[in-house]
């Protein structure tokens, strides 16, 4: 029983990594397409594209802190993802914890970095576990759409964090929307000087291997696949459902908060107001190609900072609208999403194939 448990398990992985390899593959020749359609040279956006974002120590770098945030949103949607509920609010939750994690790193002073930078994180942490919590909760006492809610709690928390930055908590000397800067005990530590790239990376790495432990070796992460799987089975065998829904979810938004505390102390120093280019939503193409997987997330980000990194290089260098990198992380969702459709593509594909062999052979045989 349990062979046969892990030989399913091993076709249901290879069936996943085949359709994210071929969902990122069609996505990348269908962008080819639009830009070459468009009137512009596909070559050389993917040339600038992705000889800058890998080929400098810079560029690598960039593309790393450009990931970053999108790795503990990716995380965090593929973890709610594990009991089949979609965290929308991800790009809200960030927000709240980048304010949070501002907020402490502002006005909490005379403590060292060893301290203060954890206690900034720790609070971005709960402040994300508390709102995601209290959307589970809704679910589960009133049967509330998540998906609704945590879109409408996106604008009810950047809206509000907005008012802050621009309000009460305004820095005085600054002309935007953002807080004051925080102390250097709460800054995160660069890895690369001149560079956005911090030791955030690790700790999101970390948090990646934590739960992709967590789903595999534990009976929590059994009880999560279990719930995810088949909920009738996962009552029947005793397992709370409420409890998981509620400790899962809640750790969704606890780690996609910890997205935007990074941000504000490792790149900005501050919350700045409308700091983030779509990291949330981001990262639902992120979970999406990495087929749920947290540790698949990593790198599946990885691609996603490079395309992000390569677009700084598109606005700089080129013509080339950046927006075709949305498109083609559009095409990656839409072919996740209906892996009948990239079967269907290669079945097509293995047919010409076939019919254009047969065709050589029968032509080489009248020869």
């Amino acid at each position: 029983m349990g062979d046969d448990a892990k030989s399913a398990k091993s076709v249901e992985w290879r069936k996943s990594m085949t359709t994210s390899f071929f969902a990122l593959l069609f996505s990348l020749i269908i962008g080819m397409i639009l830009i070459q359609a468009s009137g512009y040279s596909a070559i050389e956006s993917y040339k600038a594209i992705f000889g800058v974002s890998l080929g400098t120590v810079k560029g690598f770098a960039l593309s790393l802190s450009q990931a970053t945030p999108i790795m503990f949103t990716g995380i965090s949607f593929a973890l709610a993802y594990k009991v089949r509920m979609i965290n929308t609010g991800a790009e809200g939750q960030l927000y709240a914890g980048a304010m949070t994690a501002a907020l402490i790193g502002a006005y909490v002073t005379g403590i060292p970095g060893i301290i203060h930078v954890p206690l900034a994180l720790f609070c971005a942490f709960i402040v994300g576990g508390v709102i995601a919590g209290l959307v589970a909760l809704a679910k589960i006492r009133f049967n509330a759409n998540e998906i609704i809610m945590t879109l409408m709690l996106n604008d009810i928390i950047k809206f509000f964090t907005s008012y802050l930055a621009n309000g009460p908590l305004k820095d005085a000397q600054s002309g935007i929307g953002q807080t004051i800067r925080i102390q250097e005990s709460a800054q995160l530590t660069k890895l690369i000087p001149q560079t956005q790239l911090t030791s955030a990376i690790f700790l999101v790495i970390l948090i990646a291997i934590i739960l992709q432990l967590m789903l595999n070796k534990t009976v929590f992460g059994y009880e999560i696949k279990v719930t995810g799987f088949n909920l009738k089975a996962a009552k029947v065998a005793g397992i709370s459902v409420a409890r998981t829904y509620l400790i899962t979810f809640a750790l969704s938004g606890a780690v996609a908060a910890l997205g935007g505390a990074v941000v504000a102390l490792g790149v900005n120093y501050r919350f700045v107001d409308g700091f983030s280019s779509g990291y949330g939503f981001s990262g639902i193409s992120v979970a999406a190609l990495a087929a749920y997987s947290p540790v698949g997330a990593i790198l599946s980000a990885f691609l996603v900072g490079v395309l992000r990194a390569g677009t700084i290089t598109l606005n700089r260098t080129t013509r080339i609208p950046v927006e075709f990198v949305d498109v083609i992380q559009v095409l990656v969702i839409i072919f996740v999403a209906a892996p009948a459709l990239i079967h269907s593509i290669l079945r097509w594909l293995k047919a010409f194939r076939i019919h254009r062999r047969s065709k050589e052979l029968g032509g080489a045989e009248r020869c």
